[in-house]
């Protein structure tokens, strides 16, 4: 089974594999770009500056610590309880296994009973129908969409965005 466990230094260098591989990041709202390994060393320390608003964690295996993925909670706003939802599955062979729905379950758990917060919302692209189907399974609404906002391999694409609201979060659990 799985686990999150917040992010660590030893986790860098695959991420960094993972964000320099063109065909995943053509399934996130991130430009594809070459990021060398003191960038991710940077992002990373400015995480760790940054905690009190940021939430990010590490999806791995509950028995080897093999990494899966990351899964986060960005610009988290006290005064709204709000924050939004990332989340990057790393390799192919992972996906369309559950991992990214757990992740995404432990998550908003964390958000709602821990952090007292009240809606979380995300950003997907239109063409990422896997993480559409993914976010609507665990609740998420389709607010509305951000039309031709993102350019991806040569052409604009729209973003949809979603969120969820602790009630919703909480009547779906009570529901099964």
């Amino acid at each position: 089974m799985y686990k999150l466990r917040e992010l660590e230094s030893r986790d860098l260098a695959e991420i960094n594999s993972w964000r320099n591989k063109p065909e995943l990041i053509s399934h996130l709202a991130a430009p594809f770009r070459y990021i060398n390994p003191r960038v991710d060393q940077e992002w990373f320390e400015n995480y760790m500056r940054s905690r009190s608003t940021n939430v990010r964690c590490s999806i791995v295996d509950e028995k080897d610590e093999e990494l899966y993925g990351l899964v986060s909670l960005t610009s988290i706003d006290q005064l709204n309880q709000a924050a939004e939802l990332h989340l990057m599955i790393g390799s192919v062979e992972n996906r369309g296994k559950g991992i990214g729905t757990f992740a995404v379950n432990e998550m908003l758990h964390h958000a709602f009973y821990n952090l007292n917060l009240h809606r979380i919302e995300l950003e997907c692209l239109e063409t990422n129908t896997i993480a559409l189907k993914l976010y609507e399974n665990c609740g998420f609404k389709r607010e509305g969409i951000k039309r031709k906002a993102v350019f991806k391999q040569g052409e604009y694409i729209n973003m949809y965005v979603y969120s969820i609201l602790k009630e919703e979060y909480m009547e779906l659990k009570e529901n099964g």
